[in-house]
């Protein structure tokens, strides 16, 4: 038995075993939950909640089976109070971390929102990646990304975008590298196996309407979106 990654009560290094596949991953990929006073189930995808965790691979999938199976209970080893709509809990909360973690990039500096200000940019600076909201147009958003091969995510809506930038609406956000963009991009990747692809998802489940997954730009690397009236930014 290896200690690192067979015992599921250990948190310590960075691997952690999901309760549904029992796969290991990094903990970057997963979400984890712990269990609230009355045994009610908590999200905590900021990992820093008091208690043992229990991880899910961040995959619609994997909570749908989670949910249908009872895999909370098991891994507790006793009763579990699941939350009505987990799924689109658990999306509200990485959308609110990708939008606190953009919100410091602006005001740092490592972040614009703007077709202008982001084409700048391209031209002129090393981007990491692209924010486009999720209810814009993909026709713009491929005409901004033309043959550049830079990841492309689309977390937010446009108002959600603009909110961070203090505005009505940003259909356009460049980030720098650094740290803050590692966070954003390991967020990004989160929410993205957690929305909905259909009628048979976790949150379509649940009754919700979260945004459609992130789209990628062409050829664009693994390391982090399109938005209605594309003469908006």
């Amino acid at each position: 038995m290896n200690p690192r990654t067979d015992d599921p009560d250990r948190e310590r290094g960075p691997l952690r075993r999901c309760i549904v596949s029992r796969e290991t991953r990094p903990k970057e990929e997963m979400i984890r939950f712990v269990l609230g006073p009355s045994r009610e189930l908590v999200p905590d995808p900021g990992g820093r909640l008091p208690g043992r965790g229990l991880w899910l691979t961040a995959q619609d999938e994997i909570l749908r089976k989670a949910l249908k199976t009872g895999a909370f209970a098991k891994a507790a080893r006793g009763p579990v109070q699941v939350p009505d709509q987990l799924a689109q809990l658990v999306i509200r909360m990485l959308q609110a971390r990708i939008r606190d973690f953009l919100g410091f990039a602006r005001r740092g500096g490592e972040a614009v929102a703007g077709r202008e200000a982001v084409l700048e940019w391209l031209r002129t600076r090393e981007v990491a990646f692209l924010l486009q909201a999720s209810d814009g147009s993909p026709a713009e958003r491929d005409r901004l990304v033309g043959r550049r091969e830079i990841p492309v995510y689309t977390p937010l809506s446009g108002a959600e975008l603009g909110s961070v930038f203090g505005r009505d609406r940003a259909v356009h956000v460049a980030v720098l590298p650094g740290r803050l963009a590692g966070s954003l991009q390991a967020e990004a990747a989160r929410l993205a196996g957690l929305l909905p692809a259909g009628p048979g998802s976790a949150a379509a489940e649940a009754g919700g309407h979260g945004s459609r997954p992130q789209e990628f730009g062409p050829d664009a690397p693994a390391a982090g979106a399109a938005g209605a009236n594309p003469t908006l930014d």
